[in-house]
């Protein structure tokens, strides 16, 4: 037990995804916690069974690498039917096909596929610039909705969505899987618990090495395959990296930034691409906080990480560890040990430094409980959504994650973009 959730101990690897998702579920939505994470309570729907009301016929639109990862979770998730595919390009569209193992209807057309009355709810994985059309769309249609983050290309659309999502009777869902990501849950109780003190603040940052600009077949393919470089169609490492950090700072904080300032650049992949290739911007959040971040393209050294800082200590998720502000000393032989070893006893200093460089104390840090098969959270975000359909459970609190955090990555762009601070702009209603 840690904390007021319960450990969770998992059934041998080969049992089968129902077993697992059941026991996970179980011991999540069993906490404390469950009141204010109401997107996890359809986890507790009984299994489904092998009548055909019990599963959920599912669209997918848009096939390409994020499509197929969720199709892959999808595959393994019990209720859950992918009974259509959607995709204007013809091989990710086979190559979606053959993960399922049979025939299923095809759709070049994402409204033909709307039309369907046998699809009971559509995943949406496709350009950001395609979200807001779709989702108003499959609303309008009766569908039950999955987007993928971020939500929208404009804060006019994601207000629009929004709005419409919360007057609609149907379940929409978000795809940001930190949300059901189990050390994320621990760290939200160790924060409630009060393990860090207030947050002072929060620092993320996401460095990559790598072009987004994949080869094209044909020059008429470009717009197609390399949407995340043109600014028409993204809005680049703000919607694509920065809004999975965003949502989860707008959660432990429980508030939307104020405010932001920030500045981007395109300093290295000069290859005709007119998104920010470098991008630093600083969030103000209520009671003086600050969320710090930076993400860049040409430099993998640090990775990622999403920092949480109060007096007391430092949550690091990405990583899955709490350090400790001031952890406890170790016993007095070990330190006399390591004292020797580090050739460092003890002396008299004929004269002393006036100051000590402020280092790390805790080094090593406590793991927070992670999935052992190394689920990020979507796993348990397809099963809640899956479950969430055939029980018709809408949760208000997913649809504001899905504004607070899209309109807060947008905030970001326009600050670089247009060199000003930008408030928040107020919400959907």
């Amino acid at each position: 037990m840690m904390d007021g959730i319960p450990d969770i101990e998992l059934p041998p690897r080969d049992n089968n995804r129902r077993e697992t998702l059941k026991t996970i579920a179980s011991a999540i939505t069993g906490s404390a916690l469950l009141s204010t994470l109401p997107w996890l309570s359809p986890l507790k729907a009984a299994p489904a069974g092998k009548s055909p009301s019990d599963k959920v016929r599912l669209g997918l639109i848009g096939t390409g690498s994020r499509g197929q990862y969720l199709e892959e979770h999808l595959l393994k998730t019990p209720g859950a039917e992918i009974a259509a595919l959607c995709d204007v390009y013809p091989p990710h569209l086979q190559a979606a096909q053959q993960k399922i193992g049979k025939p299923v209807t095809h759709y070049k057309d994402y409204r033909h596929l709307l039309d369907d009355k046998s699809v009971d709810a559509v995943i949406i994985a496709t350009p950001l610039y395609l979200h807001a059309p779709m989702c108003l769309d499959a609303l309008a249609a009766g569908k039950h909705v999955f987007c993928e983050k971020s939500l929208a290309l404009t804060i006019p659309e994601c207000k629009a969505v929004a709005r419409t999502a919360s007057q609609s009777p149907k379940v929409f869902q978000i795809g940001h899987q930190r949300l059901f990501h189990r050390a994320t849950l621990y760290a939200l109780q160790q924060v409630k618990a009060g393990d860090l003190g207030p947050i002072t603040q929060i620092r993320a940052y996401w460095h990559r090495n790598v072009n987004w600009r994949r080869p094209v077949p044909s020059p008429e393919l470009e717009m197609l395959l390399n949407w995340r470089v043109h600014r028409k169609y993204s809005a680049g490492l703000m919607t694509e990296l920065a809004s999975h950090h965003l949502q989860v700072a707008n959660w432990f904080l429980d508030s939307p930034p104020l405010a932001c300032i920030g500045y981007g650049s395109i300093n290295y992949w000069k290859d005709g691409r007119d998104v920010f290739d470098n991008v630093n911007v600083i969030y103000k959040y209520p009671k003086g906080v600050s969320f710090i971040y930076d993400s860049l393209s040409s430099n993998r050294f640090y990775g990622l990480e999403l920092q949480i800082m109060g007096p007391k200590g430092t949550l690091e998720l990405e990583t899955a560890k709490f350090y400790a502000e001031n952890p406890p000393p170790a016993p007095g032989i070990i330190q006399l040990i390591n004292q020797i070893e580090r050739g460092t006893l003890e002396s008299v200093a004929l004269a002393d430094r006036s100051w000590v460089p402020d280092l790390k104390k805790d080094t090593k840090g406590t793991p927070l409980p992670e999935d052992p098969d190394h689920d990020d959270g979507t796993g348990l975000s397809m099963a809640a959504f899956v479950n969430a359909v055939r029980l018709g459970e809408k949760s208000p609190a997913m649809i504001e994650h899905a504004y607070r955090s899209g309109v807060a990555a947008l905030m970001g762009v326009i600050a670089m973009e247009e060199g000003r601070e930008v408030a928040w702009p107020g919400g959907y209603a």
